[in-house]
């Protein structure tokens, strides 16, 4: 690290143990929304909103080096998750209007992102079109100047509580798979929208089902061109191949060192140094592909990744469990295990199953034959 880069980590050191909520965040509800757009305006006016973002946009073009160390501070001074009901927009639709949208889009929805004005969920999956995406039904006839927009979205993250959401619908009706979609925002206040909250066994209800009934949609609101939804959706979930989950990895590593400093037992202690070094290995892996990224070579290893931390989470909160056992509701309550041991299970479903970054590992990382379909 160099000098500068030393003094950015003080700055951000400094400000995340000066300004970062004291109350825990809760999970979901209102409560979560106005905890979440206090904290992004915070950030935005203390000049850390959109550090990933170029400065055109009302970012800060940070180097991957800074985000890095931005991560590395925030996760260490336990600030509020980065998954949370901000992270769509933040890393879904904000990079996407940047790099797909019109000017006008641009215009309005980046300053309310970055400000803590909105908030952003997402309406790609479908029932039996989730890891194949391209299979979805939900259709947007062309009706004048609107989209007349008929079906249903399922595990639409933080819909409950979202002001727009990015929806990929097929938009010719002759079309299959990849062809004919169409990406567009959706703002969640359209008469027709029907929002069904569902409650995961964690306890909260950040998902939800979206059912839309002869929704109108502006024509203006399709980003990347009508008919083009698959490239404009490709490029919404490259995102995620960037530094986002910097600060969820980052956490994990410290979580380990926390249940190493309570352990006492010797067997329990060999498999947290086990995971100690597997925590280690992701954090390596994350910041070469992140680098790799910067310079525009990142492939499909991402998806190795992905995996790795997935699974790696689960064993994690496993450990957790095994050192502070389950017959105490009050001690899971007080570690905010009994939560995290129970969300932990969606990590090999969420963002494309375990079994669809195997495929993924399988075929383009390792020139395996294609598997059946």
């Amino acid at each position: 690290m160099s000098d500068s880069l030393e003094a950015f980590r003080l700055r951000a050191r400094e400000w995340l143990v000066a300004n970062k909520p004291e109350e825990p965040a809760p999970h979901s509800g209102p409560q979560a929304r106005a905890f979440v757009l206090n904290w992004q305006k915070r950030q935005y006016e203390g000049g850390w909103a959109g550090l990933t973002w170029p400065i055109e946009a009302g970012g800060k073009d940070a180097s991957v080096l800074q985000q890095i160390v931005w991560f590395e501070e925030y996760a260490r001074a336990k600030a509020p998750s980065t998954l949370s009901p901000s992270f769509v927009g933040l890393n879904h639709a904000g990079p996407t209007l940047i790099l797909c949208g019109s000017e006008d889009q641009k215009a309005f929805h980046l300053p309310k992102i970055l400000k803590g004005e909105a908030i952003w969920c997402q309406g790609f999956s479908e029932p039996n079109s989730g890891s194949d995406l391209a299979s979805l039904r939900t259709k947007g006839a062309v009706d004048g100047d609107f989209l007349v927009v008929n079906g249903q979205k399922i595990w639409s993250s933080w819909a409950d509580i979202g002001d727009f959401q990015e929806l990929l619908i097929r938009t010719d009706p002759n079309s299959t798979r990849h062809h004919g979609l169409s990406w567009v925002i959706c703002h969640m206040d359209t008469p027709g929208i029907t929002v069904r909250p569902i409650k995961t066994m964690a306890g909260p209800t950040k998902f939800a089902e979206v059912f839309y009934d002869d929704v109108r949609i502006p024509l203006s609101n399709v980003v990347g061109g009508l008919n083009n939804g698959w490239k404009t959706a490709m490029s919404t979930l490259g995102f995620e191949r960037g530094t986002a989950a910097l600060a969820l990895q980052i956490s994990l590593g410290l979580r380990v060192e926390e249940l190493i400093a309570a352990c006492d037992d010797p067997v329990l202690l060999a498999t947290l140094t086990d995971l100690r070094a597997d925590t280690a290995a992701l954090r390596a892996m994350s910041y070469q592909s992140a680098l790799r990224a910067e310079a525009g070579t990142l492939g499909s290893e991402a998806s190795t990744i992905r995996l790795y931390f997935a699974e790696l989470t689960q064993r994690v909160n496993r450990a957790a469990i095994a050192l502070y056992g389950i017959a105490t509701p009050e001690v899971l309550a007080e570690n905010g295990l009994g939560y995290e041991y129970f969300e932990g299970y969606s990590e090999t479903i969420a963002g494309g199953t375990a079994e669809i970054q195997r495929n993924i590992i399988a075929e383009r990382v390792l020139g395996l034959p294609r598997g059946a379909r």
